[in-house]
């Protein structure tokens, strides 16, 4: 698929929180940059009865309050920038509100010349996910038509809550749009960070001939918040942690580390991948699902209340807010390495990141400084904050003898020539709108990693005393945790709170 030159872009939920959060931010870096198309226009649709004018003093407001401090526009920009700004008022659940939006976008079609080519954002509850499509085919507003007339559609997360969810809604997407058409989109895959993984194991010949079972002895995989759901109660209660982070963003990190090289680096060979990593996932039988996997909440401590406690959540819920477990991959690069994944609300600090372990020296040779020996060589792939690249070595300490000491190589992107990295939303829209489909999830690959993890959220419905350990808001999680690495003679990696440059781990 090729870039379309001129583009109508539909946002369902143009009054909610995603889009003014993230959507219209991210947008406007595009129209910064002199990214978008050359006839460009957004429609909001959502039910709320705004004008035209009203909706992009909305948006304006929400521009001012969400973009970064650096990157706040200015009245001239932001007023070019709005000026793309359309609504149409329509309840996105009724059929027949969409004769009135085929209408509303073949008369704008008209003004702005955009020849069809519309792109679908379904920024809505995942209620709508299965609805939506349905109602633009029955206008004939999903086909494409000809060489113009390209029609596309990004869906968000999550794709589907269990796997026969998800199979449902790929059916549905198989009836209204081809693949190429559709793009399943996480925000991960778009920050720079996590491409880094690829380009970092597939760019550099030394790393290649260590990155099996041969010479790395685990690897964790990390992405934890220091905040609890803020807002998100009514949503957040029925999906909990694993719908939430774990079956899309955590194991897509996962993949990323532990695939093989593409033959190249396109859609298919790079996706095709993806999902051998998903396919050789080790099924988890009722011991590893007791004994594999530690599952938390958050309590009330000094710093905030209990997940409980926490609005429009159920007083008596049962929903993790913290997950930790251990996998294994059936393949001839890491069989026998185990993956030990967590992610969580409410964490000491902000971090995401992928840690590989390599094995420790037969022997050791030298003395230990102080009594402190070094550990195994630990390499760090830091997603945020302070995202950037840290191996850790041992090396001897200046003087008499021969005592070790660790330290660190560290490269970190804020020194990349004064290159900030990119917005992850800016960077997929962009790739959608180049026809890209990369870096999206493809329908196969989605139904794999419900085949994996469906049979936990099973588990845990059909054994109710399954255990929900609590944990004090503000610390890293239920100790069992814990002791679930040492089965391993394993520990987290656990960063401290103020990440300074110079002091980036240590332990709290």
């Amino acid at each position: 698929m090729e870039k379309v030159k001129n583009i109508i872009m539909v946002i369902f939920g143009a009054s909610g929180d995603l889009t003014k959060r993230k959507l219209m931010p991210a947008i406007y870096m595009l129209h910064k940059d002199g990214r978008l198309p050359l006839s460009f226009a957004i429609v909001g649709i959502s039910r709320t009865p705004y004008t035209d004018e009203e909706y992009r003093t909305y948006i304006k407001e929400n521009l001012m309050l969400y973009m970064k401090p650096e990157e706040i526009p200015s009245e001239e920009d932001i007023d070019k920038f709005t000026s793309y700004l359309h609504y149409h008022a329509m309840n996105p659940a009724e059929r027949d509100d969409y004769k009135g939006l085929n209408s509303y976008l073949r008369e704008l079609d008209k003004k702005i010349g955009s020849k069809g080519n519309y792109l679908y954002y379904l920024a809505t509850p995942p209620s709508l996910y299965g609805v939506i499509p349905q109602h633009l085919k029955a206008e004939n507003l999903n086909l494409n038509e000809g060489k113009e007339g390209k029609k596309r559609i990004i869906v968000e997360k999550p794709f589907g809550f269990d796997l026969q969810s998800a199979q449902s809604l790929n059916e549905i997407y198989r009836r209204t749009f081809d693949e190429e058409q559709i793009f399943r989109i996480d925000h991960f895959l778009g920050k720079e960070t996590v491409q880094n993984i690829l380009a970092f194991r597939f760019a550099n010949s030394i790393f290649e001939p260590l990155w099996n079972r041969n010479y790395v002895d685990y690897v964790e995989v990390t992405a934890v918040e220091n905040m609890g759901i803020e807002n998100r109660g009514g949503f957040f209660d029925q999906t909990g942690t694993l719908r939430d982070m774990v079956q899309n963003h955590l194991i897509q990190l996962l993949a990323l580390t532990a695939m093989e090289p593409p033959v190249a680096f396109n859609a298919t060979s790079f996706r095709d991948e993806v999902l051998k990593v998903y396919n050789s996932l080790i099924p988890l039988n009722e011991t590893d699902l007791r004994e594999h996997i530690v599952r938390g909440q958050y309590i009330a401590s000094e710093r905030d209340q209990s997940y409980r406690e926490e609005k429009n959540v159920d007083p008596q819920s049962r929903t993790e807010t913290y997950i930790a477990m251990r996998l294994e991959l059936n393949n001839w690069r890491w069989k026998g390495v185990p993956f030990y994944i967590r992610t969580g609300k409410q964490m000491p600090t902000k971090v995401s990141e992928i840690v590989i372990h390599f094995k420790p020296t037969p022997q050791l040779l030298f003395n230990c400084e102080q009594g402190e020996c070094p550990k195994a060589n630990k390499l760090i792939l830091r997603i945020q904050p302070n995202e950037g690249i840290l191996l850790k070595i041992g090396t001897k300490v200046p003087g008499t003898g021969f005592d070790i000491h660790e330290v660190e190589m560290d490269f970190n992107y804020k020194d990349f020539n004064n290159l900030s990295t990119e917005d992850a939303y800016s960077r997929l829209i962009e790739d959608c709108i180049l026809g890209d489909p990369t870096l999206f999830t493809r329908s196969d690959a989605v139904e794999a990693s419900w085949k994996f993890f469906s049979p936990i959220l099973d588990y845990w419905k059909n054994h109710p005393e399954a255990p929900l350990y609590g944990y004090p808001a503000g610390s890293w999680g239920p100790k069992e945790s814990e002791a679930m690495m040492t089965e391993h003679h394993a520990e987290w990696t656990n960063p401290c709170k103020n990440l300074t440059k110079t002091n980036l781990y240590c332990e709290l």
